[in-house]
């Protein structure tokens, strides 16, 4: 498999025979020879219940499950865009039941239901308070959010939702983006940093910390502050793919954890699948993983390549559905960590190859929405990833598959993204660009997504 391969001739090319051919020279025909691992390596057998890695935090002596559930992906109910409830304390005590003991929410999460629902669960669930460890945020994003007084009362309903008189971990909510006169807005210069310490001195916080997206200089600034905020825990974004980012110290998983790791700051670790693209990979990249290791999954490795990090006390993951559920615990019931070749091979070698597709860097977090003409922008760019990795985005009418991908992106694009929420809509207000964690140029991916499909319309592609 080559490092550098154009980006034309993996357009050309039919993914689906090339992993196909690979997965057949692994000897995986529909399953293994005991049915234990079915041809994309998804393990089929029983999940051990005693088997979890976890982590103690120093600060605390907290033992952390290293698989942390990620409460913002949650399922909805069959043709409703309602929570599921019934499935969702499913997950939760299945989870509970086989080691995860760190759970994620926010206010924000779900259109405000995350953490009212994570409550709901975890008290279902039949397991004591002090079997579990619950993290949320003060996500007070909006300027109508700004005082104390609002900061206040959202911590307040966070306790109220989540059914407890205390929280375990909580971070202010995404520093970094809107720079550090937003910082100074949302949280020193209206007192609720100063607020929020005294409340982990009531021991109402018993661990207070921060997520991290955009801006270095704002994550420069707050580790330089560290002795005055004594900062006992922070979440960063990190993956194989952006580890070495030179680019972009914000992005570096590298630089990120490494500044941490200098101050003695555990460190937990969200998006560690860029919000699912590094499972729902092309094809060929499929064939990658199989060529090396056809037994496990492709997520799997993304999992193990951030839990082999020491210092790292646990991984966020966004579990929609029980089949990812299972498939972590898997990955993490024990860890086997990469050895130092495997790591090299997936931050070069298998990054180089993921960076060749023109994917737009969206996570479906959702934090641009709701957008106020309507758009569905994850939607929008949710359809053209998955468009590109299965070679449905043809450069030009000489595509081998130019009538077959056209069809597919027209048709899928209108079943996925109604019409009135479509890129051609968006009148370039750039209200949604601040609020993106990956900091995409929204507008602008927009319109060039747009202006694609006005070629694809009019046949001038």
């Amino acid at each position: 498999m080559k490092k550098n391969i154009d980006r034309r001739d993996f357009l050309k090319v039919s993914g689906a025979t090339a992993a196909t051919a690979a997965l057949a020279s692994c000897g995986i025909q529909g399953g293994s020879a005991d049915g234990d691992v079915d041809y994309m390596g998804h393990h089929e057998g029983s999940i051990p219940t005693d088997k979890m890695t976890y982590r103690t935090n120093p600060k605390q002596g907290d033992k952390i499950s290293l698989l942390g559930y990620g409460w913002m992906r949650l399922p909805n109910q069959s043709g409703s865009d309602e929570l599921d409830q019934e499935q969702i304390n499913r997950l939760c005590k299945f989870a509970l039941d086989h080691g995860v003991n760190y759970f994620d929410t926010s206010p924000a999460y779900c259109r405000g239901r995350s953490e009212a629902s994570l409550g709901t669960a975890l008290e279902a669930s039949g397991y004591k308070r002090s079997d579990y460890f619950i993290a949320t945020k003060l996500s007070n994003f909006s300027p109508s959010q700004y005082s104390l007084e609002e900061g206040q009362a959202m911590f307040e309903r966070s306790l109220q939702n989540l059914k407890t008189d205390y929280i375990d971990y909580l971070l202010l909510h995404s520093i970094g983006g809107g720079g550090m006169g937003n910082l100074h807005q949302r949280y020193l210069d209206n007192g609720l940093l100063d607020w929020l310490m005294e409340q982990r001195e009531a021991g109402r916080i018993r661990n207070l910390g921060f997520s991290f997206h955009g801006d270095v200089a704002v994550f420069d600034w707050a580790l330089a502050h560290h002795d005055q905020y004594h900062w006992d825990f922070v979440q960063i974004q990190a993956n194989y793919v952006d580890w070495n980012n030179e680019q972009d110290k914000g992005r570096s998983g590298k630089y990120l954890y490494e500044e941490l790791v200098k101050r003695n700051i555990p460190v937990v670790i969200m998006e560690p699948l860029l919000g699912g693209r590094l499972s729902k990979v092309p094809d060929h990249v499929v064939a990658h993983f199989k060529q090396r290791k056809p037994e496990d999954s492709v997520a799997s490795w993304a999992f193990r390549y951030i839990g082999s990090k020491p210092d790292v006390i646990t991984v966020l993951s966004g579990m929609t559905y029980m089949e990812h559920l299972e498939d972590n615990l898997r990955t993490y019931a024990p860890l086997e960590a990469l050895t130092e070749e495997e790591q090299d091979w997936l931050e070069n070698e298998t990054a180089t190859l993921i960076k060749s597709y023109p994917t737009i860097d969206c996570n479906d977090c959702k934090y641009c929405m709701p957008c106020p003409y309507g758009l569905d922008i994850p939607g929008i760019f949710v359809h053209y990833n998955k468009c590109v990795n299965q070679g449905n985005v043809p450069e030009s009418q000489q595509a081998e598959n130019y009538q077959k991908a056209r069809r597919a992106f027209l048709v899928g694009y209108d079943r996925s993204v109604p019409r009135l929420r479509q890129a051609n809509h968006c009148i370039q207000c750039r209200e949604c660009v601040s609020h993106c964690p990956q900091q995409i140029d929204i507008p602008r991916e927009l319109q060039r997504v747009d202006e694609f499909v006005e070629k694809l319309k009019q046949g001038t592609l």
